[in-house]
């Protein structure tokens, strides 16, 4: 029964979706393809990480970023180190855009009546479903084993060994691991 409810509310949030990339001119993809975007650091913001994020082929993800950049939601900006990376960030438009409509205001109103019990069992579920289909975490990045206080308000990433902000550390990573 439990899948039932989750199916059923995930049919609902996607027709919300699509109601709001309809009022910008964007498919449902798009718009998830800008909220994850708006949620990810620095080091999950290239094409790569999209692909492996959304789960969709090379060639989805590589229209999909076509297109959001064509509207002027998204720029492409090369890595200053690795000239072969492309890092894909949202303009102010993008981050307007996304202000208007995601999570969908029905869902924000839906999940004011609840309790604060919900939140740590859909995490539960969440890792676990991860953990069966051996998908990469994608966690926020101060509940990962990597994040590590440095000094005052700063923190380093043990993984890249590079400096994380307050800001950084509340955004998702493709590198996330489970702190023990």
């Amino acid at each position: 029964m439990v899948f039932d409810y989750i199916e059923r509310i995930s049919n609902l949030l996607r027709a919300e979706e699509r109601k709001a990339g309809a009022q910008h001119g964007l498919q449902t993809v798009q718009i998830e393809v800008l909220y994850y975007l708006f949620h990810c650091n620095r080091f999950s913001n290239t094409p790569a990480a999209v692909t492996e994020y959304m789960q969709l082929t090379k060639g989805t993800v590589s229209q999909t970023i076509r297109v959001i950049e064509s509207k002027g939601l998204i720029e492409k900006q090369t890595d200053p180190l690795d000239k072969r990376v492309v890092h894909l960030l949202l303009t102010a438009e993008g981050k307007s855009v996304l202000a208007s409509s995601m999570p969908p205001p029905v869902f924000k109103e839906a999940l004011a009546n609840l309790g604060d019990e919900i939140e740590p069992a859909l995490q539960h579920l969440l890792l676990a479903l991860q953990q069966a289909t051996h998908s990469k975490g994608f966690g926020v990045c101060n509940s990962c084993k990597h994040c590590k206080p440095a000094t005052g308000d700063t923190f380093f990433c043990g993984l890249t060994n590079e400096p994380l902000s307050i800001g950084d550390i509340e955004l998702i990573c493709r590198e996330h691991s489970e702190s023990s």
